[in-house]
């Protein structure tokens, strides 16, 4: 084994638990920024309806890393996140868009969690007639609550 590779096991490792198994320690290599960096990327990913072994393959990882950077897990390194910035067609400054309400709060509003649910289910419906109904719908909902004037202003 190489240097190299030794030095990927090491950083797909799970965090050691602390002696007491009651108590994990916390992980020194993944933070708040690096869970909603995760979550950005799971978020994009679904829009696009990719599941994650293909996003995966796509970066050139492990299903089991590309599910761990996800989680934030693991910190992803700045290569690796451009890799995904292309695959998933956005800036890199996407993924940390809304991180100051993360900081504020520790994690999703319910707005954030019900539109994450939202792109997941319209990514599985197959019908295309289907799908753009229900996208007439949100729009019409939309318009309804903004008004004529400022929804087509947008």
């Amino acid at each position: 084994m190489s240097d190299s590779e030794f030095a990927d096991d090491v950083d797909d490792a799970e965090p050691a638990l602390a002696e007491d198994a009651a108590v994990p320690r916390i992980s020194p290599r993944a933070n708040i920024a690096d869970r909603h960096v995760g979550t950005r990327i799971r978020e994009r990913r679904i829009m696009l309806g990719l599941s994650q072994q293909q996003l995966a393959v796509m970066i050139g990882v492990t299903y089991q890393q590309a599910h761990k950077y996800e989680r934030g897990l693991n910190r992803i390194s700045a290569g690796r996140l451009y890799d995904i910035a292309q695959v998933l067609n956005v800036p890199i400054s996407w993924f940390f868009e809304g991180m100051e309400a993360v900081a504020a709060t520790g994690e999703m509003s319910p707005r954030q969690r019900m539109c994450l649910e939202l792109a997941r289910n319209f990514a599985l419906i197959d019908n295309l007639k289907h799908q753009e109904a229900l996208s007439q719908m949100a729009r019409a909902l939309a318009q309804a609550e903004t008004g004529p004037a400022e929804y087509a202003a947008e």
